[in-house]
């Protein structure tokens, strides 16, 4: 199959969803139906100008040629910042003026008719529909457009080649935004495909964050089968009704000082739209079921990006037309936590078209939620639906049933229905004491249900809800949507986390830690209710051991030898989760005194950092580490910049749910967990980075048994995957990876790696060339060996192999310099790659060239003097030769007859002959040397022949092209 069968293809799924096809040679301004003033324009302006016609009737032909002149010229230089303005008119409209009646009226042209009602809208596929632009000219392979703009550009590669790939696509795509940047304004998704594979993203999405697309109706995972990825995103993005809310609903801008755009994944889609209909269901004031005001739960996994899900759900329900103008409720149970979703929220206006108010007291949710007639996004803490002193019983604030409250995190203890009895002091009327009496204290979930009794509840969780939380199901209801570890990790949306126990290295027993009860729990998390001073008195008992001088001298010690050992193998940053803000500063204290260079004054400066809670009026040992607000945020933007030399963050509760940075790979545990606190802490580390293998999650305090209960619960809730992989399986891997690779060097010693001398590496890259399919086989097994490495390099069982893995990665680089394995990286992930991954980098960029491992001097590749042929024949490492020659051949080929085709071509097809029989080992190594040394020769000499025949380059060009063309060269004859 090659690329223009693919693209036929492509097209007739397209026209089986509803696209007109139109090939860009007809309408060209030089084709035959001709609807281009010029190449550079990407937009088919009649066809918008029909189509605004039919959506506007209703606005002046003026003002309409007014809103194509603004879409025309968006007039923004940046490309992201173009497209944002662009976006915004296409969803919301492009704003006019015009005269009627006398007087001046402000309007909106629409440019997509959102409802399609009569089918108002124009869906069209063109393929090879060249642009122009400054310098270049180029054609994408697909381009669809709804109503005239070019919003879809799909870039295709041969599934029958081995070395078109997607990401090949994706680098094309890369030089299509230079090159032709106009088609880009407009852009709302990008698709590289090569048929089995097809992944989406947006303008500013990198290579990692392009995604698969797996289901047409949100129920079935690849209904097709799995190589079908291309035919499944067409049908399930692209057919008009999906896409249509698609477009309006699930793509986001956000500026936080760098602009990002974001578009949503599969699960986030179908999530969304599985809750608008369960809403709309449970809202309606008529349904008297028992479903009534129970919206659901949404279950996606930490770091499958919930908070975007919550984000669109609520721009999707806010414009619902059967909720009428909705108000939102969003309640957390955590300052920090409403913060950081108040935050996303606000980064995304253009989507909600509406400012989020974030609550401040008790009082305040009062004013901002009784008699509020409609609309409007209110954030709240959970605490702030507490009863007055003087209160049994939350008043009511609104009886609207257009009303939708979303919990983040929904199951957490202080949502219960259940009541307790509690003891309360009875006042005379001057404030003195009486006696006392009992009252019933129920829940907050019962106060937020008083407050607003017709409110529909949804509930979006990272972790799953608890089979014996009855409570949280009477609330919210069932699951209405999962996107479990499993599936996220399948998808590329998370990485595994690895599980260390670290007790035995330090001699520290987990039964030697007083166990916490269910109570003692819930103080650690709840710090707005911390007033129970005997739990109180459990957690000190508690903190003492925990906080034991010796003992933070041992986990730092060993905390600072086993990150500097982790970043050896795998660059990144690392959190530590201590259990009070008092160990917090004394575990900082003892690991500066071994790194003091990782200390400063300055928040803008140093290596390790303290973020926490504090005030003032806090003791000597916490002043240091207390920050203003925006302190805090700049700390945690150094924390997200992996170029920032901040590695290290102590919390004690901040950051450790909501709290998303990719570059961080290891979690240091010391602090007892469980439950859902558990999984949201541990998931700090499972977001995709670069070539970030797995998160690591070490244990100082003995969370094993904590994280196995946590299994359990996910497994009883039908939840695929395990939360954490121990290192040991690594381990397991690397063994077995180890045990292929010495079964491979079977014959040649290489005993003395450890000397990682050049003739021992370049011996052993030709052992393994002379092996059937060696260099594939050797190749694969080392990248496993290597990823596995980086997962459990810190064990010392891995230790002990470290210099032999050293070494055969080495080999490995050798044999594949030329071949990149895995195209998807950029420059710098390479290198990152390359980099060795053992302290004694055996491997440096000098060590790894080819030539010096066989011994030679590089050679000026434009002058293969007969000396250097000799020298390369003579090689002992006869498999080696062969290798550093073809790849000498084929890069002069490419060099010198770069604008040559013919000459290009003829000494390809030689090189790629020559290079077939010898693999097939049909021919032996000697005499494939022989032949490349004699096409060597022929390749001088015809680099030479114009210089000979004293002709410029363009005239060999030409002569070679006219003797090329035998049917020109026998009419010639007949001319003459």
């Amino acid at each position: 199959m090659t690329e223009d069968q693919l693209e036929l293809e492509a097209i007739n799924w397209l026209i089986e969803t509803g696209y007109t096809h139109i090939c860009g040679y007809d309408i060209a301004p030089d084709g035959p139906s001709p609807e281009r003033a010029d190449y550079v324009q990407p937009v088919l302006v009649e066809r918008l100008r029909y189509a605004i016609a039919r959506i506007n009737p209703q606005i002046p032909l003026v003002a309409r040629e007014d809103a194509i002149k603004q879409v025309l010229d968006l007039g923004i230089p940046s490309l992201l910042t173009a497209n944002r303005h662009f976006h915004n008119l296409l969803v919301n409209g492009v704003p006019v003026q015009y005269q009627k009646d006398g007087e001046t009226r402000g309007d909106f042209v629409y440019l997509i008719d959102w409802e399609n009602h009569q089918g108002l809208n124009e869906f069209l596929a063109v393929n090879q529909y060249t642009l122009k632009g400054p310098k270049h000219s180029r054609r994408p392979d697909i381009i669809l457009f709804i109503n005239g703009l070019p919003l879809v550009l799909l870039e295709l590669k041969n599934p029958a080649d081995v070395n078109a790939d997607i990401w090949k696509a994706y680098d094309q795509i890369q030089t299509y935004k230079e090159q032709i940047p106009d088609v880009f304004q407009y852009n709302e998704i990008l698709v590289i495909s090569d048929g089995s594979e097809a992944r989406m993203g947006s303008l500013s999405s990198n290579a990692e964050r392009y995604m698969q697309w797996r289901t047409i109706d949100g129920v079935t995972l690849d209904p097709l089968g799995q190589f079908n990825e291309l035919e499944t995103m067409v049908r399930g993005v692209f057919a008009p009704e999906y896409f249509l809310d698609y477009l309006r609903f699930f793509v986001l801008f956000e500026d936080d000082g760098t602009l990002v755009k974001k578009i949503a994944g599969y699960h986030q889609f179908h999530a969304v739209r599985a809750a608008i209909t369960q809403v709309v269901t449970a809202s309606r004031s008529d349904n008297q079921s028992a479903k009534k005001g129970k919206g659901g739960v949404v279950w996606h996994t930490q770091g499958s990006g919930k908070s975007i899900t919550m984000t669109c759900f609520a721009a999707r329900v806010m414009r619902e037309a059967a909720m009428q103008n909705p108000t939102i409720v969003v309640i957390t149970d955590r300052n920090d936590l409403d913060g950081q979703l108040f935050g996303v929220f606000s980064l995304a206006q253009d989507l909600l078209r509406e400012q989020p108010v974030q609550v401040e007291t008790r009082q305040d949710l009062r004013a901002k939620l009784s008699n509020r007639p409609s609309g409007g996004i209110v954030f709240a803490t959970i605490q702030k639906f507490a009863p007055g002193e003087d209160e049994d019983v939350f008043p009511l604030l609104s009886d609207r049933h257009n009303i939708v409250v979303i919990a983040d995190e929904a199951h957490r203890t202080q949502y219960g229905f259940e009541a307790k009895l509690k003891e309360k002091v009875a006042l005379s009327a001057t404030g003195e004491a009486t006696g006392k009496y009992n009252v019933y204290q129920v829940g907050y979930a019962q106060h937020l249900r008083d407050a607003l009794p017709n409110a529909t509840f949804v509930a979006f969780t990272g972790t799953p809800v608890s089979s014996e939380d009855r409570d949280t199901r009477a609330v919210f209801g069932d699951y209405i949507h999962i996107y479990d570890m499993q599936q996220a990790k399948e998808d590329g949306a998370t990485v595994a986390i690895y599980y260390e126990s670290r007790l035995a290295k330090l001699s520290l027993k987990a039964e030697d830690l007083p166990l916490l009860d269910d109570q003692v729990d819930e103080l650690a998390e709840d710090e707005e209710e911390s007033s129970r001073s005997k739990l109180k008195s459990k957690w000190a008992a508690l903190e003492r051991i925990v906080g034991a001088e010796p003992r933070i001298a041992k986990v730092a010690a060993d905390l600072v030898e086993h990150f500097e050992e982790r970043n050896q193998a795998q660059q990144g940053k690392a959190m530590i989760v201590a259990m009070s803000r008092d160990i917090c500063a004394h575990l900082y204290n003892e690991i500066i005194r071994l790194r003091p260079e990782w200390h400063d004054d300055d928040p803008e400066k140093g290596a390790i950092k303290i973020v926490m809670t504090g005030s003032a009026s806090d003791k000597a040992l916490l002043r240091p580490h207390i920050y203003s607000k925006q302190v805090k945020k700049r700390l945690e933007k150094r924390f997200k910049d992996p170029k920032d030399p901040l590695q290290i963050v102590i919390v004690r509760d901040m950051w450790l749910t909501g709290f998303d940075a990719p570059c961080v790979h290891t979690l240091y545990v010391d602090k007892p967990m469980k439950g859902h606190n558990l999984m949201q802490a541990i998931a700090r580390v499972n977001r995709v980075f670069r070539d970030k293998q797995g998160g690591l999650v070490v244990d100082y305090i003995g969370i094993a048994n904590e994280l196995k209960s946590a299994l359990k619960e996910y497994t009883a809730s039908n939840g695929r995957g395990k939360p954490t992989v121990d290192t040991a399986e690594a381990w397991a891997v690397l063994e077995e990876k180890l045990d292929i690779l010495r079964g491979l060097m079977h014959g040649f010693d290489y005993s003395e790696f450890s000397l990682s001398s050049h003739k021992l590496m370049a011996g052993a890259a030709n052992h393994i060339l002379g092996l059937k399919d060696g260099k594939k086989r050797f190749a694969d097994n080392a990248l496993a060996m290597s990823k596995a490495f980086s997962l459990c390099c810190t064990m010392d069982e891995a230790k002990a192999v470290r210099e032999e893995v050293a070494f055969l990665q080495a080999v490995k680089v050798i044999l594949i310099k030329r071949d990149t394995t895995d195209k998807k990286r950029s420059d710098e992930e390479k290198e990152l790659a390359i980099r060795q991954i053992i302290g004694q980098a055996i491997v440096s960029d000098q060590v790894v060239d080819i030539f010096a491992a066989v011994g030679l001097d590089k050679p000026n590749i434009g002058l293969l003097d007969d000396e250097f042929l000799a020298e390369v024949q003579n090689l002992p490492e006869k498999n080696l030769a062969v290798e550093l020659l073809e790849r000498l051949l084929e890069g002069e080929i490419k060099s010198r007859f770069s604008t040559n085709v013919i000459q290009q071509k003829k000494f390809s097809e030689l090189l790629s002959n020559v290079v077939t029989r010898y693999q097939n080992r049909s021919i032996e190594t000697a005499q494939v040397m022989e032949e490349l040394v004699d096409m060597a020769k022929k390749f001088r000499e015809a680099a030479k022949r114009g210089e000979e025949l004293g002709l410029t380059d363009d005239e060999v060009k030409f002569y070679d092209a006219l003797a090329n063309n035998e049917l020109l060269c026998s009419s010639w004859a007949t001319i003459r």
